[in-house]
């Protein structure tokens, strides 16, 4: 076979690929199934619920067209050598794979017609559903309701993924993805944190980056549970719009905000500076007059000249700030659009306006004399 028959296979198992997962690129690029049939589909904010089933079925028959178009794209190619052995008469098993390939888009349209009876109602999103039918409705109501809690300017909308979406209105957590809708009423549905991992964004880079695993439980007889993977900076946004108590495991600790970040990585930070000792009586904090005051603006940084107008300057304060309040303070004199440069920047201190970087903060150690 020819290098390009080559080229030709691995660039369009890679649009495929692109085309059931979308990477960032496509979805700013427009190129996403619900973009290139948004003349089918309709709008997502007037009927919700119609246009997620229009909206499978795109996905479903496009998904299934995938093989036959890899064979197809052979000839369109001029990949005569190729589709010669694939496709010619000396090979015996070219009427197989053309069958094969014409497999999904058969089921697909079977699958299709069947879901098309009785107004839809065997859809796998309209038989979710039908699960919260009451006193003999269908689920066209339910899906009214949900239509009109949509188009609510309240609800929140976030994409966990380029496939995966959690909305939640009123009345409602709907997770959306490729093919169906996972449904949970608020009244009779639990939320359980029950894990959380944490990923580098770059090896060379001290930035991470958390998501944390919720568990859906609906109580409701016949409803399904369903689990939501999100950033866990979204956590605060999802728990200020349910209005059920979402439940974190003892085992699961995990960061609610960019703040409660900060603060954790600025504590391993300082951890690493050279300790600061005194034989002063220690007070409590100024900040929060909760615990003892346990860090000390130290100039140990040499990165810049001292006649720099941006070095570090040395503070004589004496002990007056927790490690928690003095991370608080330094996040609040940052840029809020660039978390990624916090952690580099300067700050000045919080009484006599001393400039000072992280590498200037020290954990105090009280001597007893």
């Amino acid at each position: 076979m020819s290098s390009s028959f080559f080229y030709y296979t691995l660039t369009y198992f890679l649009l495929s690929f692109c085309v059931i997962y979308p990477p960032t690129e496509f979805v700013s690029a427009g190129l996403t199934i619900k973009n290139i049939f948004f003349n089918f589909l309709g709008s997502e904010n007037e009927f919700f619920i119609q246009y997620h089933i229009k909206r499978s079925i795109a996905t479903l028959l496009v998904h299934s067209l995938i093989p036959f178009g890899y064979l197809l794209g052979l000839v369109f190619t001029r990949h005569y050598d190729a589709a010669q052995i694939l496709l010619g008469n000396d090979n015996p098993w070219w009427f197989v794979l053309t069958l094969c390939s014409l497999i999904g888009p058969l089921y697909a349209l079977v699958k299709i017609l069947k879901w098309s009876l009785d107004d839809w109602a065997s859809h796998p999103i309209a038989e979710s559903l039908a699960v919260y039918c009451n006193n003999n409705t269908t689920w066209a109501t339910v899906a009214s309701d949900i239509n009109i809690e949509f188009r609510r300017v309240d609800k929140i909308s976030i994409d966990t993924n380029s496939i995966t979406k959690v909305v939640v209105t009123d009345n409602w957590i709907i997770k959306i993805t490729s093919y169906k809708l996972y449904f949970a009423h608020q009244s009779d549905t639990a939320l359980i944190v029950n894990k959380s991992d944490t990923h580098a964004l770059s090896p060379t880079t001290r930035g991470e980056v958390q998501y944390v695993n919720i568990e859906v439980k609906p109580t409701r007889s016949g409803a399904t549970a369903f689990n939501i993977r999100l950033n866990a900076l979204d956590f605060k946004d999802l728990q200020d719009r349910v209005s059920r108590p979402i439940t974190v495991l003892d085992s699961v600790v995990f960061h609610r905000t960019l703040l409660e970040r900060f603060i954790d990585t600025f504590k391993d930070q300082i951890a690493q500076n050279h300790l600061y000792e005194t034989s002063q009586e220690l007070d409590q904090c100024v900040g929060c007059m909760q615990v003892v005051s346990n860090v000390k603006l130290n100039k140990l940084c040499s990165t810049e000249p001292d006649e720099s107008p941006n070095a570090c300057v040395s503070c004589y304060c004496r002990p007056m700030w927790c490690v928690d309040c003095m991370a608080k303070w330094f996040a609040s004199r940052q840029d809020d659009t660039m978390p990624e440069t916090w952690l580099s920047s300067k700050c000045t201190c919080p009484v006599c306006r001393a400039k000072f970087c992280v590498l200037d903060v020290s954990y105090v150690r009280a001597t007893h004399q």
